[in-house]
């Protein structure tokens, strides 16, 4: 007897499913951007960016819109699919059968997971679609800047570095303030660094030109170095790297933003924010399986209220979300709570009340 993975009642479910998800997964980008078109078309005229190039920046807006809105199609799908076999006594009928209702909607769940994994390379491709949009919109210069002032840079080894300006043209810097902060004198010593310039040179690296540095022992027996030049073996960035435009978090995928998040700590800076939105990379799509679960048992109950009821309990489930979203974004970025475990409150959440409500379900 020949084994095969999907039935033909499987294949009817999922196909349903796909279809209705499908539908709503393009149909939502497609609603905002023509809310955006009638809203911001005259901004990027005066802008005079060409029809087409505001044409090809709402081709990669999709990505970012499309990877919000998934779990909302799988929910969607879920509601709609099932209120539609339940209101045709299908359930019923496959129940006499002896096919349970998690049975039943196992289709369903292997739909939910191939909208996860598709979120999940829509994420991945979204950093690179955001930031072409937002040069085609004039929203971002392209390329790296030539000059930069007044900026933080922190390398891997703990050293934060404040310039005053520099000139990526050149490989020049003036005014660079080192600090390394040390574990404790003699064996590793914090230490300051003032330097009136900095050289690049792609054979020997930096050099730093007449400057001082400060021990800190930690008593009172602290005591300067003066410099004519100083090589810096510990910053290994060229210019083009140390003064390139900061993405934005949204720009990053999740490694990029991981390293950036690190660098950002090492400087001492507040992160609580960028580890939410890092997580939620991984959160938002692994709903998509989490929604599949609460809106299957309600969608049990459409026999009565029809599109009605389904487009109701949709909207209003997937607004609970978004709010629930900012603002778990909100208490994590504020270190109420650990920022990665905000990231996942509302999908515990909803998979809490999902699995109540799949339990009480009638087999």
């Amino acid at each position: 007897m020949r084994f095969r993975l999907l039935r033909p009642l499987d294949r009817y479910v999922l196909a349903e499913f796909l279809k209705i998800m499908t539908a709503t997964a393009l149909g939502f980008p497609i609603l905002v951007i023509v809310i955006d078109v009638t809203e911001s078309l005259n901004k990027y005229l005066a802008r005079h960016i060409p029809p087409m190039d505001i044409a090809k920046a709402y081709v990669f807006s999709v990505p970012e819109t499309m990877f919000q809105v998934l779990p909302a199609a799988v929910l969607f799908a879920t509601v709609f699919s099932i209120g539609g076999f339940t209101r045709h006594s299908e359930i019923s009928a496959a129940k006499a059968s002896g096919i349970s209702f998690y049975r039943f909607i196992a289709p369903i769940a292997v739909g939910a997971a191939i909208a996860m994994l598709l979120d999940l390379f829509v994420g991945a491709a979204m950093p690179v679609a955001n930031a072409r949009r937002d040069v085609l919109l004039h929203e971002k210069q392209s390329g790296d800047a030539v000059m930069r002032s007044n900026f933080t840079f922190a390398t891997a080894t703990g050293r934060v570095y404040k310039v005053s300006s520099a000139d990526a043209s050149t490989g020049s810097l003036d005014r660079i303030e080192i600090d390394r902060k040390g574990t404790g004198w003699p064996d590793f010593p914090t230490y300051v660094i003032f330097a009136r310039s900095g050289k690049y040179s792609p054979r020997k690296g930096w050099m730093l030109k007449t400057g001082v540095i400060h021990v800190l022992t930690g008593d009172s027996s602290n005591f300067t170095i003066s410099f004519d030049s100083l090589r810096d073996r510990h910053l290994i960035e060229p210019p083009k790297n140390l003064l390139a435009n900061q993405k934005a978090p949204e720009e990053m995928g999740y490694a990029d933003l991981g390293n950036f998040i690190a660098s950002m700590e090492r400087s001492g800076t507040d992160v609580n924010q960028l580890r939410v939105e890092r997580m939620l990379k991984i959160a938002i799509p692994a709903t998509c399986m989490i929604i599949m679960l609460f809106g299957a048992p309600l969608a049990t109950s459409n026999q009565r209220g029809g599109a009605a009821y389904g487009v109701g309990v949709s909207l209003g489930t997937t607004v609970i979300f978004l709010m629930l979203v900012q603002l778990t974004q909100a208490v994590g970025g504020k270190g109420l709570v650990n920022p990665e475990l905000a990231a996942w409150l509302p999908g515990i959440l909803f998979l809490g009340v999902g699995g109540t409500l799949l339990a009480r379900v009638r087999t």
